[in-house]
């Protein structure tokens, strides 16, 4: 679909056929907000179980409590969200008014007037002063710049800071100022889309103008919305996409919510209690049914009409139904958006995450995430800008089959290409020409006569540069004419056409005429697969070949440099097809790079050029570190393969020979490609038991082979190995490549900083991107922005392991509060007729579930069991939160176990104590509520690992609370339970109920917790125990494979202060898990130290799928 854009046509713009440019993201109206709100808070299952529970005590003859009890949390949680939702949608309402009104000058009628951005119509003519922010997407129509130039900050659409050149379309050059608000004109482009570096379309300009000819239109005579113009006076421009319509507008949106493991477990927990209800209300309804029948009758106070209405059967199981429905804590899903919201603000607050050299803290986009950085098993990471600094340094070159730079590592200080240069060394003079001139940099002359570049590459800059301090100095660019400066003259040449960088050409071209002698040039640089090949049929490339080998052995990046002269009508005929397919509509990309490649061919190569980009800080350290937590590391980058195994090298991704192994997966075929992907795997499955650190290296093309034909070799190739190198890969086949490891059911990890890190960012169950020097694209896609990759060791190992543990005891411990209530509501039926009546009054079940039990355990988002400095020191116990060893169906029957135990000492003693002639039901109620309140206050001590002032605060402060409140409502006669607090806490049989209740529920659970941290302690119970000694904490040193191994030799360097006579009993980590046989880390990695004898034979990818 096209769209057609009449310029400056008041009639057209009054008809409106296209939206104004009205910005709006909202997702609400004042209207629709409740309607809208609620019936999104209705689609979760959760929220309509419970709407139903509640709708269900509305009849009174089955409900056993007051509506209150669950209306009132009910309708809390809708207007905390609810809340939080309008909050959210009001700020977004004010940023969008105040992009609306803010007012710009327009062309109307032939005259400029100063309208409300959000008045703008598409075709009316929009003029900019410096400065300005562009309201919508324009095509430029004429600039301050006699040249047609102005430049742009777009920052705020891609991240990038530096500059950059727009120009208006040739049809518009030399139009006066005085007649561009009077152009008329025809614009015909596609329909909307969110691709911010494609614009395919083509201008036609009406008489006295232009006589209708077709000029082709690209993203580079556009300037789109929320871009700043910088450093030009004015600019004026066609809007072409207004409003929500425009690139920026139709990228933005909400992406899918991701759903963490934990979140998941959660659901299977909801689900497989949901159930265990079910069958408890079947099974009661039955015997209430059934006691009703034979018991009840014979009783005189029970008055049981003789015949009632046919849904009788129906009342006493639907009444067990409410009894038992907050076996499903209501409050888990506000308290875990809380605790999550939490656990993003403390990475936003970490000073030590704050980068120093640019000031960039840390950020979490994504808040609902943070425990699934604790279960990171697969680290997907790019290379240029991630591990490297993307600070490029021309280095070395070969020129002519000369090598420069091998002696000193400089070849701009090489004595040799000096002497060639002074020389005027014809070979070397082409070859500096193509590093000055083959590029879409800019140069900028300062008022003292400075030159410095604007390039949108650190490749481009760096030989630029490199060439200026060779003396061969990009000195200006006026138009198409570029002036070099060599040995002081002046050399112009025209640009004619520029065959633009493409992932998928690996090359760019410029067709230049030299103005001194008229001859047409082509001048290229690229990969050396794309630019070897195509050189002349005569020319011997093997010794460019070899210096690529050796340059890309020492981790340089390299481009191969080439030229050729074209004939006259060579390039006239060619420039014709060139210009047809850049005027083409449909397929306008494809179009161009067939038509580029009928003109590059035949080429002379010069030479190559080889760049250095060191690497940051820290990051050998970071991935050996990560590695010993258990997470395998794959790259994904752009470079040649030679490069990125030597950087792999540097950065502790494999271990040199003969400990490490690489084995390579090649071919151009499919069946080149099947042999070595077979051989490969026959290797891999061979050397899995020996201590051989083993990764696998695939390019590009083998990798579309290996994805579209052996899927499933591939995948198993995929598990086997920790490590893998894949070079020359597209965007696309990073983000295949993350889908498939999220198929084998991996948590993974994409880190970058680009915009193609996007997709695989995106894809990735976590993003993290880095604010690099390539702009904020991949940070803004990201659910984490990290200023340096060295950050990423803290992210996953202190706020990834904590949120977890955090998040696996709240959960939890929801549902243990809820059955314990829930438990004794059940066994209070038994002596009750099995008729479904309550304990609790509404009241109490109300504040239960909202106050007294939910303060406490929120302040766990401040709980650390181990210190940062420890956890960072000892990375192998991220393993407990890899495996699921917190929060799993075994911990969670823990739990219940718990539960079901309390209930039944509360249910007992309070039973035994207060159910004779002379108490109250009301007296009871409350003894065995006051049991459930100490046990819990002492549950969330016992499972607190450290202690606040806040912490303390939010338990025994909360234990008062609930005393203070019941008192309040005990003063109350209308409130159900006048003087029953009063008259408890005068007696001392209550405090003696209490203290029973306290000693029989806990003591068996802290006898069987001293039990566990004493004689059969985990890795983390050592290490806690070594903190609170206060001695050192020895590093746990290498752990050879393949040895059989004792847990003396395992745990001595931690327990140092350990009692000799005392003989450590071995934990298996994994022998009681349900996830047992998920992964083993296998032999060859240091994570032996989990690992028990009868457990070191298990694969290491294992699945229980």
């Amino acid at each position: 679909m096209k769209r057609y854009v009449y310029i400056n046509d008041d009639e057209a713009s009054r008809q409106q056929l296209y939206c104004v440019n009205r910005i709006s993201n909202r997702k609400y109206t004042v209207l629709n907000f409740l309607p809208k709100n609620l019936w999104e808070q209705f689609s979760r299952f959760m929220n309509q179980y419970f709407l139903l529970i509640a709708c269900l005590q509305l009849w009174s003859l089955i409900t056993p409590v007051n509506p209150a009890s669950t209306w009132g949390p009910l309708i809390f949680i809708f207007a905390v969200s609810a809340t939080k939702e309008a909050w959210d949608d009001y700020n977004r309402y004010l940023s969008d008014k105040k992009a609306n009104e803010k007012e710009v000058w327009v062309v109307r009628q032939g005259i400029k007037k100063h309208i409300q951005a959000q008045d703008i119509h598409v075709g009316n003519i929009v003029w900019l002063r410096e400065n300005d922010e562009v309201p919508c997407d324009l095509v430029l129509m004429g600039t301050s710049d006699p040249q047609g130039l102005c430049y742009i900050e777009t920052s705020a659409l891609d991240g990038e800071t530096d500059l950059k050149t727009r120009v208006i379309p040739s049809a518009c050059m030399g139009i006066d100022f005085e007649l561009l608000h009077k152009i008329k004109g025809l614009v015909e482009c596609p329909n909307p889309d969110k691709d911010i570096r494609r614009f395919d379309a083509n201008l036609r300009l009406f008489p006295p103008f232009l006589d209708n000819d077709v000029c082709p239109l690209t993203i580079k005579n556009t300037i789109l919305q929320s871009c700043y113009l910088r450093n030009t006076e004015w600019a004026c421009g066609v809007a072409v996409y207004t409003g929500n319509e425009t690139k920026l507008g139709m990228s933005r949106g909400i992406p899918e919510p991701k759903l963490t493991a934990v979140d998941a477990m959660i659901d299977k927990l909801t689900g497989a209690i949901f159930v265990f209800q079910i069958v408890v209300v079947m099974v009661l309804g039955i015997a209430g049914n059934v006691w009703k029948d034979t018991e009840a009758r014979k009783q005189w106070y029970v008055q049981y009409p003789d015949k009632g209405p046919w849904y009788e059967l129906l009342v006493i199981p639907l009444r067990f139904e409410l009894l038992c429905s907050i076996m499903i804590p209501i409050s888990i899903k506000v308290s875990l958006d809380l605790v999550k919201s939490l656990y993003a603000k403390f990475i936003d607050w970490d000073n030590e995450m704050i980068d120093l050299e640019t000031g960039i803290p840390s950020h979490a986009t994504n808040t609902a995430i943070s425990e699934d950085l604790g279960q990171v098993e697969y680290i997907l990471t790019d290379k240029t800008g991630t591990l490297t600094e993307n600070r490029m340094i021309f280095r070395r070159c070969c020129i002519s089959g000369i090598f420069y730079g091998n002696e000193s590592g400089d070849a701009l200080k090489d004595v040799e290409l000096l002497n060639a240069i002074a020389s005027s060394s014809t070979h070397v003079i082409h070859f500096l020409t193509i590093m000055a001139i083959c590029n879409t940099v800019v140069p900028i002359k300062s008022k003292s006569g400075a030159i410095s570049y604007k390039a949108q590459s650190q490749d481009e800059d760096a030989l630029v540069n490199a060439a200026a301090r060779l003396h061969m100095v990009y000195a200006n660019k006026n138009g198409n004419i570029l002036e070099i400066r060599f040995h002081g003259l002046i050399i112009q040449y025209e640009i004619l056409e520029t065959l633009e960088f493409t992932s998928d050409r690996k090359r760019m071209s410029v067709v230049v005429k030299d103005c001194q002698n008229g001859k047409i040039l082509l001048l290229s640089k690229g990969a050396d697969e794309a630019i070897l090949p195509c050189a002349s049929a005569g020319q011997q490339t093997r010794t460019f070949v070899d210096a690529v080998e050796q340059y890309a052995q020492l981790g340089l990046r390299t481009l191969c440099l080439a030229w050729r002269e074209l004939k006259e009508n060579e390039y006239r005929e060619w420039s014709f097809m060139f210009k047809e397919a850049s005027s083409t509509l449909v397929d306008r990309e494809w179009r161009i790079a067939e038509v580029c490649q009928r003109l590059e061919h035949n080429l002379e190569v010069l030479g190559v050029t080889a760049i250095e980009d060191r690497l940051q800080d820290g990051v050998p350290e970071t991935i050996e570190t990560l590695r010993k937590a258990g997470i395998n590391f794959w790259m994904l980058t752009g470079d040649k393969q030679n490069t990125a195994i030597q950087i792999a090298l540097s950065c502790n991704f494999i271990s040199p020979e003969p400990k490490g192994q690489l084995l390579l997966i090649d071919g151009k075929t499919e069946d080149e490609v099947c042999r070595s992907l077979e051989r490969v795997l026959l290797t891999m499955r061979s050397t899995f038991s020996q201590p051989k650190d083993v990764a696998f290296v695939v390019d590009g093309w083998a990798l579309e082979i290996a994805l579209r034909h052996h899927w499933e070799a591939f995948t198993e190739l995929a598990t086997l190995s920790r490590t893998a190198i894949c070079c020359r890969v597209t965007p696309s086949q990073k983000a295949q490549l993350v889908e498939l490891l999220k198929s084998c059911d991996y948590r993974t990890l994409a880190i970058g900083d680009g915009g193609n890190d996007v997709r695989m960012i995106q894809q990735a169950d976590i993003g993290v991107g880095i604010s690099g020097r390539e702009g904020l694209q991949a940070a803004r896609a990201a659910d984490y922005s990290i200023g340096k990759f060295r950050f990423l060791k803290r992210l996953i190992l202190v706020h990834g392991r904590y949120s977890y543990n955090r998040t696996a005891f709240l959960s939890q411990y929801s549902f243990y509060k809820s059955l314990l209530i829930c438990f004794i509501q059940i066994f209070f039926s038994f002596i009750s007729g099995v008729s479904g009546t309550s304990l609790f009054n509404s009241v109490s079940l109300m504040a239960y579930n909202v106050f007294y039990t939910s303060i406490p355990v929120l302040v766990s988002v401040l709980d650390k069991d181990l210190n940062e400095e420890t956890v960072m020191q000892h990375p192998q116990i991220l393993f407990y939160c890899q495996a699921g060893r917190l929060l799993n169906p075994s911990t969670f029957a823990g739990w219940f176990g718990r539960s079901l135990f309390h209930a039944i000492v509360v249910f007992v003693i309070s039973i035994n104590a207060y159910a004779y002639e002379k108490s109250e039901m009301e007296e009871l109620s409350m003894v065995a509520l006051s049991g459930c309140i100490w046990l819990q206050a002492f549950v969330v001590a016992l499972e607190t690992n450290s202690f606040t002032k806040l912490q303390h605060l939010a338990i025994w402060g909360n234990l008062i609370a609930f005393y203070i409140i019941n008192w309040m409502f005990s003063a109350l006669p209308s409130s159900g339970m006048y003087t029953i607090m009063f008259r408890l806490c005068r007696q001392p049989s209550y405090w003696i109920t209490v203290f029973l209740i306290v000693a029989a529920g806990m003591g068996p659970i802290l006898a069987l917790k001293y039990f566990r941290y004493t004689y059969r302690p985990s890795k983390i119970n050592i290490l806690q125990q070594a903190e609170r000694r206060g001695g050192p904490i020895l590093s746990l040193g290498s752990i050879e494979p393949l040895q059989a191994r004792t847990i003396e030799e395992d745990v001595s360097p931690l327990s140092i202060t350990q009692p000799k006579n005392r003989n450590p009993v071995y934990e298996p980590l994994l022998s009681d898990s349900p996830n047992s046989t998920r992964r083993s880390f296998g032999s060859g990695t240091p994570f032996d130290f989990f690992q028990s004898q009868r457990l070191s034979s298990y694969s290491r990818n294992c699945k229980d799928n």
